[in-house]
């Protein structure tokens, strides 16, 4: 606010008093626009708490949107032989599976040893080829410095490492990076002085998994199996070739249930949130903003609307999607069991799929969370005008500013000329005492 009026001492006028107090009201113009200033602030918070809420809203509107809406359980009869997990596009069924063979990744160990792992030098220099890609050594080196300068080569199909096998006994084992018959790998040492590394039959051969599925022979580099069963991942873990492991596959209602109850939530904690705005007054609020009062009356209009598609099934009340007398949603839990008894398939038309109510929904609230959707545009007119305002206040200020001094300047002279007098009349009051 600019520095103190500074007074000579000789008058009992407060000048700075003054000042302060004239300063005080000029400045109400000023504080209006402070003001607005952080109305227009908090208003923002406002849509982008709104833009939250949308977010959270469409998330749970596309996951019942898509076309593999359908939520699937599979179990396996012994999940210490085999496990599985069920994805959207998942077939009900059962599924008998015989593994006979694991996929296995190769292991092979040098045939020489040495006493320790960081003191002998087993090999000065050379080349080691692994699967056809050579590791070159320039100087001595011990086996941990070996495993370390091949696993220092992104490019050979094996790690090493370094193994006691027993006692004072010490190997180089590779063991290939991928299961699978076509990774395995050949070792060829030629690698000079030390005690020397040399490679002789492999301790486990490459392997693919082999099983059967429903009878029906199935082969795998990997011991997981993604399309072995439609829409499943199976994960074999044991190979017993007497043992048959059962999978059910079957649609989980729970599931669906789960992903209807979190829109729900959603759609219920924007419309407290809208509420809550209404019920705000002042520049702040944005429950009188024209586009939450179209946000709102488009979605209730989605929530009870009918929708024509593949199924008998035509609104979401039939389902048990149900919209009280204050506005919420609820989930009639006996309807929605209903529903799903009477077929799954109808359920699945109503919510999801091309002309299904949330593929509708999430249309409606995407027009909002667009990049340059209808709520982008109302906060970009909420940044203008903040933009506008912030130039007016520092304008204002500035003006202050200029005011506030020449006000200073002002005072001080009166100050100065007010002592002037003061000291002449003391001096004519001198001169009189003394004639």
């Amino acid at each position: 606010m600019g520095s103190p009026v500074t007074l000579s001492g000789f008058n009992n006028i407060d000048f700075t008093l003054i000042l302060n107090a004239i300063m005080q009201q000029e400045s109400q113009p000023l504080r209006m626009l402070e003001d607005r200033q952080a109305a227009l602030k908090a208003r923002t918070t406002s849509f982008n708490q709104l833009g939250a809420r949308l977010s959270a809203l469409e998330s749970a509107s596309r996951d019942l949107a898509g076309e593999d809406v359908a939520a699937y359980s599979a179990r396996s009869s012994d999940t210490g032989a085999l496990d599985v997990s069920a994805g959207g596009a998942a077939v009900p069924g059962r599924y008998e599976i015989v593994v006979s063979q694991l996929a296995r990744a190769q292991v092979t160990a040098s045939t020489t040893t040495a006493p320790d792992r960081d003191t002998t030098i087993v090999a000065n220099g050379g080349t080691l080829t692994i699967g056809g890609f050579t590791v070159t050594l320039s100087g001595p080196v011990t086996l941990s410095q070996l495993a370390t300068a091949i696993n220092a080569d992104a490019e050979p199909p094996a790690r090493a490492a370094v193994v006691q096998t027993a006692p004072g006994t010490f190997q180089l084992v590779l063991t290939g990076k991928n299961t699978g018959a076509d990774d395995a790998f050949t070792v060829t040492s030629n690698l000079t002085g030390g005690t020397g590394v040399s490679f002789g039959a492999n301790a486990v051969e490459a392997a693919d998994a082999q099983l059967t599925v429903n009878n029906l022979p199935v082969s795998s580099t990997s011991n997981t199996l993604e399309d072995v069963i439609p829409g499943t991942t199976v994960t074999l873990y044991r190979q017993d070739p007497a043992q048959t492991v059962t999978i059910d596959v079957a649609t989980d209602p729970a599931a669906v249930k789960t992903r209807v109850e979190k829109f729900v939530t959603a759609y219920n904690d924007l419309l407290k949130f809208a509420t809550d705005q209404s019920a705000s007054t002042g520049e702040a609020s944005i429950g009188r903003d024209p586009l939450l009062r179209e946000l709102r009356n488009t979605l209730r209009g989605a929530l009870t609307g009918a929708y024509s598609n593949s199924g008998p099934l035509r609104h979401l009340a039939e389902i048990g999607v149900e919209l009280q007398q204050d506005g919420r949603l609820s989930v009639n839990a006996s309807r929605f069991n209903a529903a799903m008894a009477d077929g799954f398939d109808n359920v699945a038309a109503l919510v999801g799929g091309t002309g299904g109510a949330f593929t509708a929904i999430g249309s409606i609230v995407e027009r909002y969370t667009a990049s340059d959707g209808l709520l982008s545009k109302a906060r970009q007119g909420v940044t203008n005008r903040l933009s506008r305002l912030d130039d007016q206040v520092a304008a204002m200020q500035d003006r202050l500013a200029i005011r506030r001094l020449a006000l200073q300047k002002e005072f001080i002279a009166a100050d100065q000329a007010m002592s002037a007098l003061r000291s002449q009349s003391t001096s004519l009051s001198a001169f009189g005492a003394v004639i």
